[in-house]
This record gives C-alpha cells, structure tokens and sequence, in this order.
C-alpha cells in the first residue's frame, strides 16, 4: 500500500503510525509431489489484501525439486499495530518460466493470517490448504519474523573461495555458500544464499547486503553457520564443506587484510589423516552502513524551524461577520487557530529558541494596501518571528483587523521563501536544522503550475510542507499537490526528488481531538527528515550510539511521542 493509501484509510481515526519494519523468512515441510520424474519446484507468492482484494506484494525464487525448500528471499513489511493486515502465502510448482501456472495442478497448498499474528508468534507454523479447506496433504509452511530497529543498520558482504573440492567427473564443481544464523534455542535460520558460480573452484560471489538483525540479532558474537555446495539441477546438491564465523570475526578485515576461514568436511576430517580442508572460503570486503532514525537527529541537536503561513483572501468571508472562517469567537477558536495551535505545539518542542515564523498572503496591507502573497503578520519585515505559538496566535488576531482580504491565493512566493531559507548557502553538510512549514488555506490554489514548480525545487530542501484546507470548498488541486496518487511533476515534467507535501481537510477533523489532526499532519515528517539527511548521506551531529543498542526505527515514533 503507498503511505497515501494508508493514511487515506486511517486519517480520520488516527495517524498511519509505522511501528516498526518487520522482515518474514518462508520455509516448508513435505510439499505436494506434483512432477512425475522429479520433484516439485516450489515459489512462494505474498499477497496483502486491500479493501478487499487480494493483490500480490511479493514472491521468493524458485527451488528445484525441493519438497522441503528455505527460500532466501527477504519480504519486508511495514506494521502497522493499529490496523488488521491480512497476509496470504499461496505456494506453486514452477514449470520452465518464473510464471505462475493456472492448472489447479500447479497450486501447492496456500495458508491466510494477518501481520500481527506473525508478529505475535514470532514463528508461525501452519498447514497448507489446497481449495475448498481441504489440507495438502502433511505441507506446512513455517514463516520467521524479525523486527528491524532503526539502528541496527545493514551491512555489505563480499565472499569468494579458493580451490575448493572438485565433485564433478566431467566438470568443476558448482559452488553456491549458504549462511545460517543460529538462534539462542539452537535452531538454524537461513541469511542469505548466494548464486551459483558454474564450472569453477575459484568462485567469486557476487556482494550482498544484509540487515545487522538478520545476520546476528544485532549480536556480535552470535554463532553463524556456512556451507559450501556444489550445485545439483535436481536439487540433489553435493556438500563441499562448512564453517563457522561470527559478525565480529568479520570485522578484522582491515584495507589490504583479509578474513579467511578453512571449509571443512567433517566427514574427510575424520577418516583421511592428512586432510586440511576442502578450500578455503574469504571474506574480501565488509562495508558497514548505518541507518539513522528520526531520533537520532533530533538527539543529535537537530531544530525543527516552523512556519505557518495563513490563508487572507476574500473568499475566507468578512473577519467581522460571524459566518467567517476568519471570525474571532471570544469562546472557540476558528478553525485556522485550531489547526495552528494543534501543529505548532507539537512543533514547538524540536524548537530550542520557540520562535515561530509567521507569513500571510492574499491581502492587502497596510500602509499603501498592496496586495501581498508574502508578508510578515506582526508586520516587521525585518523580523517575521513570533514568541511561542502564543505570540502567532496573537500576532494573527491583531493583524486581522489591519488587513482588507483580498486574492488571489498564491501559495508559490511563500514555499520558494522558506525554501530558500531552509537552503541557507546551498551547502548543508549537518543536521543541524529541518524546517516545516504549515500552509493554512480555505481554497483553490490559484498559481497552480508556479506552486508545482515550488515544490519540486523545495523537495531538494530539509523542508516538509503541511497543507491544511480550512471550510469546505472543493480541494481536489492539494490532493494532486500531495502527490499520493502519483509522482508530482513541475509544468516541465520534472519530478519531486522526495514527496515532501501533506495535505489534510480539517473537517475530517472536526469531531476529533487536536490531537488527532496534528499526529495524522506530522505523521509522514520522521520518515521525511530522515529520507533528507540519508539522501545527502548526513549523519547525525552527535556520535552514534553503539551499534548493538536497539532504538527505534524512522517511522517509529512521532513527533508527538
């Protein structure tokens, strides 16, 4: 599902807060023999269900003749605590192509869940059905999952062998290497397998990247088994020899060093006197990539510089007229206050000074009654900011009575302002600042090519726009501007680089809690800021954290948390 989709269907209830990433491994047991001179080759398909259909996410490789397959393949989810997330695994025998087969034939057994129960179980086994609840004989499928912190990072591996065993007559052998972390209970559990290197006894594996989770549980010591094999067509696989390594064995590799390990077979160990191995298997290059989270950067000093802009065209009504959306009601608070007061609080506390840009745009103002799409609303152009989100609130009820509403509503001369700012001298290299500007209009936007075109150039910027659409006119222009249902473009074609704008009508929210309105606003703002700083390949200002201690991951907590 795209995060609009999901934020779509959740809004009005409550955030799309992604609790975490989740990683599931598959494997079966005793599947359906569906080939009369070989073994079945099992693929298993992923699907998700959304609203009501079922739509595939995924699917593993193909194993030859295998009736107890580990797949390699990773499927990586986002959880979702809050909300039901229906998974199927539908298991089918692969004929020549990756294509799925429609002979009933074909369909090896299938088994339904949802997210949170895998969660829950942490290892899942279940029967596999065929149709009609009928079961697939003894198959089951058994499925891992693993949550990925935040910091637990990923790392890149890079392996090749030397003279290993020769098992073939007529031929070198095959090799393919097989990693298996060994869980705390002595189980086994499939990392990664490489591909299959043909005709060679030297072979080079291609690099691979593994998350730190699934490699050792983020344990450095934590004992991982790898095998070599010569490759089999029919799946039955000559086995060269095996060794044991540790993350923290591979971390001696050093510019010019290499980590080696002796591949052995236990069997030659013990009947030929003389043996030494069957090869030697080396560790060429570890890259080690850290991946940061929202945390990180707001612990490691980042501010988060926010600026509200505020709708004053004339469609907003007379500000003395009770019917207007810019009516001071001395009881409740219009609905720009609501929004803005809901926000900024929140913003506020990722603010050391608490001071808060405030713009207007659409009137006319004082002295000569221009009309402006950029001014300051204390009026004090050298100095825009307000004390606290008090002093905004403040600043707005005195201007009102000072300005004449007017039009049209050009939103571009603000975005392409804080852009600017937010670039500073166009050569950020901290983290140490992430604006948000927070854009509270009642209407169409009528500069909508010049407001395209702002929002791609600002997407390049540590800036995040909030778009809240106040009364009830027609806002079919921000939901384009939101770029959900597809990439937004400038009127050139140029896309976005980040999908950086968020667009919510508040009257979704007019039954729910400031709360509510504000977590569903700044619920994309984590995972922006940090897509910025990973793009610009910028770390937080603080020193990282160890790397074995868990934290949350980017999406895991809002600002409101």
């Amino acid at each position: 599902f795209s995060a609009g989709e999901q934020r779509r269907g959740r809004c009005p209830r409550g955030p799309a807060t992604c609790v975490s990433k989740v990683e599931l491994r598959v494997s079966c047991k005793s599947l359906l023999d569906r080939d009369t001179l070989n073994k079945s080759d099992p693929c298993v398909v992923l699907m998700v269900q959304n609203n009501g259909q079922w739509i595939e996410l995924d699917r593993t490789e193909v194993i030859k003749s295998n009736l107890h397959p580990i797949f390699g393949k990773v499927f990586s989810l986002d959880y979702y605590f809050e909300e039901v997330q229906k998974l199927r695994f539908e298991v089918y025998d692969i004929h020549g192509t990756h294509s799925i087969g429609t002979r009933d034939d074909d369909f090896l057994g299938g088994m339904e869940c949802t997210l949170g129960q895998i969660v829950a179980q942490k290892k899942m086994v279940k029967p596999l059905l065929l149709k009609y609840g009928k079961y697939a004989g003894k198959s089951t499928i058994t499925v891992h999952a693993e949550e990925i912190s935040g910091n637990n990072g990923y790392v890149e591996l890079f392996f090749c062998a030397k003279k290993l065993d020769d098992k073939d007559l007529f031929s070198k052998s095959d090799p393919f290497l097989e990693i298996f972390k060994i869980n705390d209970d002595g189980t086994e559990q499939l990392v990664h397998r490489t591909e299959v290197i043909k005709n060679n006894l030297n072979p080079v594996w291609e690099p691979f990247k593994v998350s730190l989770m699934s490699l050792c549980s983020c344990n450095e010591d934590r004992k991982l088994k790898c095998l070599v094999w010569d490759y089999d067509s029919r799946g039955k696989h000559d086995f060269i020899g095996e060794f044991y390594a540790t993350f923290r064995e591979m971390q001696k590799i050093s510019s010019g060093n290499k980590v080696t390990w002796d591949c052995v077979n236990p069997k030659y160990k013990q009947k030929k006197r003389n043996y030494k191995n069957s090869g030697v298997v080396i560790l060429n290059d570890l890259k080690l990539h850290r991946v940061y989270s929202f945390l990180d950067y707001i612990m490691g000093g980042c501010q988060i510089h926010f600026t509200v802009a505020i709708d004053f065209t004339a469609s907003n009504g007379d500000p003395r007229n009770s019917c207007s959306l810019h009516y001071i009601n001395p009881y409740q608070p219009n609905e720009y206050l609501k929004a803005l007061i809901a926000v900024g609080e929140i913003c506020q506390d990722y603010d050391s000074d608490k001071r808060f840009s405030a713009l207007g745009f659409g009137a006319r103002i004082p002295p000569n009654y221009e009309v402006s799409h950029d001014f300051a609303i204390n009026f004090n152009p050298e100095d825009d900011e307000c004390e606290e989100i008090q002093g905004v609130v403040e600043a707005y009820q005195n201007c009102l009575p000072k300005i004449q509403l007017y039009g049209p509503t050009n939103v571009a001369p603000i975005i392409n302002r804080i852009a600017k700012v937010a670039a500073g001298d166009g050569n950020i290299k901290d983290a140490s600042c992430y604006h948000i500007l927070l854009i509270l209009t009642d209407g169409v936007v009528t500069d909508m090519a010049d407001t395209r075109e702002a929002i791609v150039r600002a997407s390049y910027q540590p800036l995040s726009i909030i778009i809240v659409g106040v009364g009830n006119a027609d806002f079919t222009d921000m939901q384009i501007l939101d770029g959900d249902d597809g990439v937004l473009r400038s009127p050139k074609g140029e896309p976005v680089l980040r999908d950086i704008v968020q667009f919510v009508p508040f009257r979704d929210f007019k039954t729910a809690s400031p709360a509510a309105l504000a977590k569903c606003v700044l619920a994309e703002v984590p995972g922006q800021v940090v897509e910025y700083f990973s793009h610009k390949a910028i770390s937080p200002m603080s020193p990282m954290r160890e790397l074995l201690t868990p934290i949350l991951s980017p999406l895991a907590t809002t600002p409101t948390e």
